[in-house]
């Protein structure tokens, strides 16, 4: 792409896609601040003043037989989490009820584990059915490699996303974890979308990676036609075999933003981990690429509130409420 940051992105808003094969550079090149000027029009163009919010629940913790890298609930780590079992139903929709009623978008049971199975998964999909009957926030889900049934199960108890990250690049997944494949994760998230479930899925950035392998997953997940992008910043965990990874900088967790909105025009892109790195907890990225974020008092935020990401929006003019509501554009499609 031999053209200007202001030539892309009104090129985009058009209806170019950015696709495999093109030359990246410019996003790598380009003043951030410009770049950024150019992300924030596009999700204007596509998303409004809509920022989708999102809270989770972990819904059961530690022991993971996975050993990905970053992870503290990985049982080949010593990081000290509280480990337990699925969570009782009335916890979970006592804590869905309360997020409904800050005004949240949508409510996510993530657990522990390389698949959520048998009598806990039993547990999950009665808590499901009883949030669906009593409850109007929307459903999501993070209990990875599911099957085709499952993923059926799930819908029909009113699950209507569900998260799977791919984590990063095709060439760096082997650097991170070895007791999955990438093409597990790919075929995890195909068998979600067939189900015509809303697909969340992104990945973290400091992990070791270069910027050649952002670009990539930026483009793969284009390929994918992902709904939601949560792009997290790596938080070393002591414990973990990346405690000593250095702290991202900010300044490249921005950029990342940005290209990742040129990347995926109409897609969310969502802060998740990481957002104390950012600028008055990822504010400024509301306007330069980001159109939701994780909140709340959990694991993978660090800091951010349901009331303080209200007051944020407030202030920067943004809502998330209205019609651009990311359900409603899945539905339409």
């Amino acid at each position: 792409m031999t053209m200007t940051i202001p030539e892309l992105t009104e090129k985009i808003i058009q209806g170019y896609r950015v696709k495999r094969g093109d030359d990246l550079t410019i996003f790598l090149n380009s003043d951030l601040e410009k770049l950024q000027k150019g992300a924030g029009q596009i999700q204007k163009h596509f998303r409004r003043n809509h920022i989708d919010l999102c809270t989770i629940i972990n819904g059961r913790s530690g022991r993971c037989s996975e050993n990905c890298k970053y992870c503290a609930q990985a049982g080949c780590h010593h990081t000290g989490i509280d480990e337990y079992g699925f969570l009782p139903k009335e916890e979970i929709i006592t804590e869905a009820k309360r997020n409904q009623d800050a005004g949240v978008n949508r409510f996510a049971i993530v657990t522990a584990g390389r698949a959520l199975t048998g009598e806990d998964f039993e547990k999950a999909l009665d808590a499901f059915r009883a949030m669906k009957k009593d409850l109007t926030i929307d459903l999501c889900a993070s209990m990875g490699f599911l099957s085709a049934e499952q993923f059926h199960q799930l819908h029909e108890a009113g699950v209507t996303s569900y998260h799977h990250n791919i984590e990063t690049s095709r060439r760096f997944f082997p650097q991170i974890c070895t007791t999955h494949t990438y093409d597990d994760k790919i075929r995890t998230i195909k068998i979600a979308q067939n189900e015509g479930l809303c697909v969340c899925s992104g990945g973290i950035i400091g992990m070791g990676e270069n910027w050649d392998d952002r670009l990539d997953m930026a483009i793969s997940l284009a390929e994918l036609g992902i709904d939601s992008i949560p792009i997290n910043a790596l938080m070393p965990i002591k414990g973990t075999a990346l405690e000593n990874q250095p702290q991202i900088a900010g300044a490249d967790v921005l950029r990342t933003i940005a290209f990742f909105r040129f990347i995926n025009p109409e897609a969310n892109i969502r802060l998740a981990a990481g957002r104390k790195v950012l600028p008055e907890q990822g504010a400024t990225a509301f306007l330069a690429g980001a159109s939701a974020t994780i909140t709340g008092d959990m694991l993978t935020t660090c800091g951010t509130t349901i009331k303080g990401d209200f007051a944020i929006l407030k202030r920067l003019g943004l809502s998330n409420e209205g019609a651009n509501d990311w359900d409603d554009d899945f539905a339409a499609k």
